[in-house]
């Protein structure tokens, strides 16, 4: 079963069609990357509008599900697409459409009636396919070599924003569109700083947190690794330990079925418990897919079962304001009956120069 179907399947009786307008959920359903246009799902079919610069590659992502349609007018197609199947009650996306955009829908369709969605796309994807799941791992391998090739060109004199730069470069090199986010790489005192900004300064020494990640075929990747620059005294050794062991205990309990909040609890104890109460002010993880942030969530807040299919981050983290910090992140799969790691760099404490 495709993404359409999928979508087909949940969509609100109350609807005849959802209207998409957001980019990253038009690629999600069509698989086609495009910025201007929409994707109408209707119960049966499904329709890819855009204009002439997109037309030919669209063409190519057609199927039984889809039909791609040229428009010169993108608001007279649309108006005849949902005149000739009739369409009157149009469900959109009140979580990515701007109020703006959809002013001027109303004021475009006056005789149509515009019906809020309840982010069903966002529900939908916290369940990953196997197709999905390839592309992430794809992208989280991207990664990984990434962090390799950058382990071997750091030297002191490099600075948080030429390390930024090479994990950047290294995952487009590596085949990556680009990448997941704005690559996190601080060191020393501005390693306390969960998203720091990479400073035009060389390298500090003490913990440097370099979190990334990579996109590929649309799927992003999420990881973090903690590295020392110079020599780890025992208080950085008990730090870097105590994060670690927080995430071995928590990817080992995340499961299908387990609680979000709950997963959070047993990092968070850990963490509190060897003396570092109130240095992990962040959730435990998130989901990940073509959103960097998605759902479902592992924080204290989420109260609800984590499903078969999910991907999440399990990333503790303690930082001490104006000292250092320490972060690990992985991803993990989680199947019926078992949970995969899909991250393979990996995470004894690694002493540099």
């Amino acid at each position: 079963m495709n993404t359409i179907q999928r979508l087909q399947e949940k969509l609100p009786e109350n609807i005849d069609c959802l209207l998409v307008t957001c980019e990253a959920h038009q690629r999600y359903l069509t698989g086609f990357p495009f910025t201007d246009g929409y994707v109408v799902v209707g119960r049966e079919h499904a329709w890819l509008l855009t204009d002439f610069r997109y037309i030919e590659a669209a063409k190519k992502y057609e199927s039984d599900s889809l039909t791609v349609l040229m428009f010169e007018n993108r608001g007279e197609l649309t108006e005849k697409l949902f005149k000739d199947n009739g369409f009157t009650r149009i469900g959109y996306e009140e979580d990515t459409l701007l109020c703006s955009d959809f002013d001027a829908l109303t004021r475009r369709y006056p005789d149509l009636t515009f019906v809020r969605a309840g982010g069903i796309l966002a529900l939908i994807r916290r369940v990953k396919t196997q197709d999905e799941v390839d592309k992430i791992v794809k992208a989280q391998r991207i990664a990984e070599k990434a962090l390799d090739r950058v382990l071997s060109l750091m030297t002191p004199n490099m600075t948080e924003r030429e390390v930024a730069i090479e994990l950047d470069f290294g995952m487009r090199k590596l085949g990556a569109e680009g990448s997941a986010f704005e690559t996190i790489a601080v060191s020393g005192s501005a390693s306390s700083m969960p998203h720091g900004v990479p400073r035009d300064v060389k390298l500090e020494r003490g913990f440097l947190t370099m979190d990334f990640g990579a996109i590929y075929d649309g799927y992003l990747s999420d990881m973090t690794r903690t590295v020392v620059i110079g020599k780890a005294d025992d208080e950085m050794k008990k730090l870097y330990n105590t994060v670690l062991s927080a995430q071995l205990a928590a990817i080992d309990f995340v499961k299908a079925g387990a609680l979000g909040s709950d997963c959070d609890k047993v990092a968070r104890d850990i963490i509190y418990g060897n003396g570092y109460e109130g240095c992990f002010g962040h959730s435990l993880g998130h989901g990940v897919g073509i959103y960097i942030h998605e759902e479902p969530r592992l924080s204290m807040k989420w109260d609800s079962p984590l499903e078969v299919g999910a991907i999440v981050t399990v990333e503790p983290g303690i930082y001490i304001p104006g000292k250092y910090g320490c972060r690990i992140e992985d991803m993990v799969y989680l199947k019926d009956g078992e949970t995969v790691d899909l991250t393979n760099a990996p995470k004894e404490m690694i002493e540099l120069f």
